[in-house]
Formats: C-alpha cells, sequence, structure tokens
C-alpha cells in the first residue's frame, strides 16, 4: 500500500502554530526518533564523494504485526509511482476503447474495473480514503464537462426545449427521488438511506448523456436530443439541494421545511443570471484585448466558466449552472479559434469523465460490495425500469410528447459524475450510513450507464427516433485565427434528398461573397470549381458570411459537427 511519509497538516513540527510568537508563546517539542521496525529493509541516498549533503529517504519497506508489508515511499518517488500507475491505466482504457464500443460498453466502466484493481484491496493497493479531495476533484471534473457542454449547445435547442427540460429538471428530479425512495424503503432500507439514495441519484449525468449522444454512433431526433442534453445539464442544482436537505433533516431529525420550494428556483435563477453575465463579459473582453498566443484562448474559456461557479455559488446559486450557461453564451457568439477551443475541452471533458470513474473505483471497497450487492443492483434496475420512466412520462404529458418519444427520454437516464460526488456528502457529514449508501449508488451508477448507454442505439431504431447519422469525412478543413473573422468556412454532407446532389457547382447559385472552397470525396480532396458535380456522399467545405448561413443552410442542410 502507496503512504505519503509528510505529516497530515503538511507542516514541519518546528513551526510555530499561527497566532503565536515563536519567541514567548511557544516551544518546540522535542523530536522523537521513530524505532527500528523488525525486519525493515531502509533504502537511503549515498552521500556524493564531493561533500556532506543531509541523508534523503527514498523508501522503507516494512513489515507490519499482521505480517503484511508496507511500502512508505517519500517524495518525489510516491508522486512518480502514483503518475506512471495512472498514465498505464488510462492508456490501457483508450487502447480498447474501440472494442469496447463495438460491444456496445461504455468505455467509462472500463476505467471503474481498472480503478477499483489498483485500489487498496487490489494489486496496486492504492489508497484514496481522503473524500474531501475526491470532492474536490469531482467538482473541477463536472465543472469542465459542462463547460464543454455548453460550447456545444446551441440557443436554438435550449429555447426549444426549455419548458419540458425545465420541468424534468425540477419536477421530474423530486419524482424520482421519491419513487426510488419508495422502492428502496420496500426493499428492507430506513427511511433515511432510502431517502438519500433517492436524492443522490435523482438527476441525469451531462456527462454520460453528452457521451453517448455525441459520441456514439446514433443520432436522436433533435426534438428528444435537445430534452436530454439540456435537462442533464440543468438536473444538477435540484439534485444537490435535495442531497444537502435529506443530510440536514437527518441529522436535526426533523423533515426539511417549506423554504426548500424557494430555494430551487432561485438557486436556478442566480445561476443562469451569473452563467449568462460571466459569458458576455468574457465575449466582451476577447474582442477587445488580443491574445498573444492561440493556446493561451482555451485558458480563457475556461477561466470564464471557472469563475462562473465560484460567483454563482458564492452567491448562493448554482455553480453548475452558471459555467454551463457562460459557455452557452461564449459557443454561440463570435469565438476565435473557436475548432482549438473546442478540441482542449473536448479532451478535458473525456478526461475528467476518465479521472471520476477511475476515483471511483479507487474509493470502491470491493470487500463492502459483497453486502449490498443484492440491493444495489435491484435498485439500479429499478431506476431504470421504473421510476425514471414512469416520472418522465408524467412530467411530459402537458407537452404533447409521443409516447416513443416520453419512453425514449425516460430511457436515457445515465447516471456518472455527479452520484459520485453527491454519494461523498453522506461520510463527510459524519452519517452512520454513509458508506454503506456510497456502495449501494456505486452499483445503481454501473447499472444506469451499462444498461441504457448500452441498448440505447436498438431502443432507438426500435422506437423510430434515431435518424441517419453521415459517415464522418476521410479530412477536415480548419480554420484559425486570434480575432474573430467576417466569415467562416463549414463543412456540408450531400446527401441523396437535396437538391443540389448531382448538379455541377456552377450551378448552385452562390449569394455573393459566399464559395464553395474544397470537396472531399471519399479519401480524394476535390478541387472546388465550376465543372464540379456533386455527388451523393461527398463533403463539400463552403465559406460563407454569418448573414448568409440562413441562405446556405436552405442549400446544403445543417452543417457537419
Amino acid at each position: 500500500m502507496f503512504r505519503w511519509s509528510s505529516g497530515s497538516d503538511g507542516t514541519r513540527a518546528d513551526n510555530p502554530p499561527l497566532g503565536l510568537s515563536a519567541a514567548r508563546d511557544w516551544t518546540p517539542e522535542p523530536r522523537l526518533r521513530r524505532p527500528k521496525p523488525s525486519r525493515a529493509l531502509r533504502l537511503h541516498a549515498r552521500r556524493p564523494p564531493s561533500g556532506p549533503r543531509p541523508v534523503v529517504r527514498a523508501a522503507t519497506v516494512e513489515q507490519g504485526h499482521n505480517g503484511g508489508v508496507t511500502l512508505a515511499l517519500a517524495e518525489p518517488g510516491a508522486t512518480a509511482i502514483l503518475l506512471a500507475v495512472f498514465g498505464l491505466l488510462m492508456a490501457f482504457c483508450v487502447l480498447f476503447a474501440r472494442t469496447m464500443n463495438r460491444a456496445g460498453v461504455p468505455i467509462v466502466l472500463l476505467f471503474l474495473v481498472l480503478g477499483m484493481l489498483g485500489g487498496s484491496e487490489g494489486i496496486g493497493r492504492i489508497a484514496l480514503d481522503n473524500y474531501d479531495t475526491a470532492f474536490r476533484l469531482g467538482t473541477v471534473a463536472l465543472v469542465l464537462i459542462l463547460i464543454d457542454g455548453g460550447l456545444n449547445t446551441s440557443v436554438r435547442a435550449i429555447r426549444a426545449s426549455i419548458g419540458p427540460s425545465g420541468v424534468l429538471a425540477t419536477f421530474g428530479v423530486a419524482g424520482t427521488a421519491a419513487a426510488l425512495a419508495l422502492i428502496a424503503r420496500a426493499f428492507g432500507l430506513s427511511w433515511q438511506a432510502a431517502m438519500l439514495i433517492g436524492a443522490i441519484v435523482s438527476s441525469t449525468d451531462a456527462a454520460a448523456v453528452f457521451a453517448v449522444l455525441r459520441a456514439g454512433s446514433i443520432r436522436l431526433k433533435d426534438r428528444v436530443r435537445n430534452v436530454l442534453e439540456v435537462e442533464a445539464c440543468a438536473n444538477d442544482p435540484m439534485a444537490v439541494i435535495l442531497t444537502v436537505a435529506v443530510i440536514a433533516a437527518i441529522s436535526a431529525g426533523e423533515p426539511p421545511g417549506w423554504m426548500l420550494l424557494v430555494d430551487v428556483p432561485l438557486q436556478l435563477l442566480i445561476g443562469a443570471a451569473v452563467g449568462v453575465a460571466v459569458g458576455f463579459v468574457t465575449q466582451h473582453l476577447l474582442a477587445r484585448v488580443q491574445i498573444s498566443a492561440g493556446g493561451l484562448l482555451p485558458v480563457v474559456t475556461l477561466a470564464a466558466g471557472f469563475v462562473a461557479f465560484g460567483a454563482a455559488t458564492l452567491a448562493n446559486g448554482s455553480g453548475f449552472l452558471a459555467a454551463f450557461a457562460a459557455a452557452v453564451v461564449l459557443g454561440n457568439g463570435p469565438l476565435p479559434y473557436r475548432m482549438g477551443i473546442a478540441r482542449v475541452h473536448d479532451a478535458l471533458a473525456w478526461l475528467s469523465q476518465v479521472s471520476m470513474f477511475l476515483m471511483l473505483g479507487l474509493l470502491v471497497f470491493p470487500s463492502k460490495l459483497v453486502p449490498v450487492a443484492g440491493t444495489g443492483l435491484l435498485l439500479g434496475l429499478a431506476l431504470a425500469f421504473v421510476a425514471r420512466p414512469v416520472t418522465v412520462a408524467l412530467c411530459l404529458l402537458p407537452f404533447g410528447f409521443s409516447w416513443r418519444e416520453s419512453l425514449c427520454i425516460g430511457w436515457v437516464g445515465l447516471r456518472g459524475a455527479v452520484p459520485i460526488i453527491l454519494a461523498i456528502f453522506p461520510i463527510m457529514a459524519g452519517l452512520a450510513a454513509g458508506e454503506a449508501v456510497f456502495h449501494i449508488v456505486f452499483f445503481i451508477v454501473v447499472v444506469s450507464t451499462l444498461v441504457p448507454g448500452a441498448s440505447i442505439v436498438p431502443v432507438a431504431r426500435w422506437l423510430r427516433l434515431d435518424e441517419p447519422e453521415p459517415p464522418a469525412p476521410a479530412a477536415a478543413l480548419e480554420m484559425h485565427s486570434l480575432r474573430q473573422l467576417n466569415g467562416e468556412v463549414k463543412a456540408y454532407y450531400i446527401d441523396p434528398s437535396l437538391a443540389v446532389c448531382g448538379a455541377t457547382l456552377s450551378q448552385v447559385r452562390f449569394p455573393e461573397g459566399s464559395a464553395a472552397i474544397l470537396v472531399v470525396r471519399g479519401d480524394e480532396l476535390v478541387a472546388a470549381r465550376g465543372q464540379t458535380r456533386l455527388l451523393e456522399g461527398d463533403y463539400v467545405y463552403v465559406f460563407c458570411k454569418p448573414d448568409d448561413e440562413p441562405y446556405i443552410s436552405l442549400l446544403f442542410g445543417r452543417p457537419s459537427a
């Protein structure tokens, strides 16, 4: 087992505490020499012949009283080994990503398994029991994921789905929590544990939903897709509020008051307002300030998301919603170096999602999973097949959704980073059922990620809610600039249903100032000339000005991502 050799508070024994003078108010305690453990092997750094230097202890292998062996590493050896182990685990998972996708298994589950293998009860013997650090890392990871989601979400999609998404993000979360709590109580859990589990897993996860809808091999119809994405980004505050309220009620021994009904919309309103304000301020700064390097622009968008989260949280608002709203404003406005920024945030979002599931695997104790395995699996199935679909169907009744659409939205109720973070709350609060709830949530996250995530493609096709996704082009043309230009280059897929399919470029009436500049046909690049004919399956790259985009979309359809 790896163990840090520094003190728990990170201070030296001969430093006076804060507020005390070294001369009069404090006397250092005498240093105690650690006795030699029996049968121990010590590795010391040798003194160089040039002169005396302090001896640095690199590692100590000790045999404990129970016969176990402990490897205590000093810096920088401990950090080096931890980074090497994490790097090997991540590389292994990425290499098997394609195989996992073909099998229909989300890749994040592989990181979860490897995290368990590397944990304190696995072969890696890495002890991660600092829940405060895990909470902070999880919060940062979720903010990074929401920033990436906001940059790729259009305002038009939000406007089209704000009604049903808002209801699902509030009443839907509360209904799912209540339904699952009743089911958990029926399985024999106490009311306290049942309410905690219901609140913790009540919201869908933005990272998991984005991973399935944007990185998968299927495209859902826009109405269903928009509701799922906006709901996933807006329902986290409700789950956080419910979890905190349940913990406070258990600690105080009384149910939460009616002020909970006021806190939810107030936090959503504050979070949205702060996020929009930070987004517009950042837009203004990018338009006025000249950035010296393109690599700094993703740092600016990242900083905007962090500032929005911090400011909204300090104002008693939803920091997660604020980070998402700021990214939406930036992504839908003039943004220089757009493709480079999108690529950086996409990588950060994947790294965050992978890190969250790897951390969950390290936090879990397999020996404590066995007693709650049956309950956890049953609750995970109950959430996927009963609580979430029934609640969604009831919430969407006023909006005229068909039974196919309601069933699909109810089925894609993926859980991920948010329940992992919220499951740490009861442990940090010192509740007796904290660790048991955490391990039950582990099973619920696994089931809700594996079952709906692996079956969304056949379910969507069975419900006839999928849209054909064009194949990715063999080559991509990008234009990078440190400042906003007066036009963009966009790729359009030539579908056989388009009127321009089969026509030559000279027959296509482009607006003045717009033109086709390149055609990608399979593995070939074709120069865009007047006699070039557009064939089914081609990708045509068009330069157009912002005012001409609606007309270009009428000719070529929706631009490719």
